[in-house]
């Protein structure tokens, strides 16, 4: 297990999430303010990557574009249907301006 720079702190956007890929994972890191969190970015009932749904700033959750489930970006848990299964999370970290997913 280790942790692998996948961006800088500037390439995500207030309220968005970018499509990284850190040893072998695709991973969705989502900015909320200064707040970062790191989710698998496939949508466990779509198969479609959850870095280009909409970020729920408020309820922290993203939303998959296809079908409209949400997921906790703390815990990956689904929290509207379709979606049943959980996604992966992973510890996000900023040192000074890069950002490091831990990856198993």
């Amino acid at each position: 297990m280790g942790a692998v720079r996948v961006c800088a702190f500037d390439d995500i956007a207030p309220s968005s999430a970018v499509k990284v890929e850190a040893d072998g994972h695709l991973i969705a890191v989502v900015r909320i303010g200064d707040d970062l969190y790191a989710l698998g970015d496939t949508c466990s009932h779509g198969q479609v990557s959850l870095s280009e749904g909409n970020v729920l700033d408020d309820e922290c959750e993203i939303e998959c574009w296809k079908h409209g489930a949400t997921f906790s970006l703390r815990t990956g848990e689904p929290l509207s249907l379709p979606a049943t299964k959980a996604v992966p999370v992973y510890d996000v970290i900023r040192q000074g301006e890069d950002v490091l997913v831990v990856v198993p």
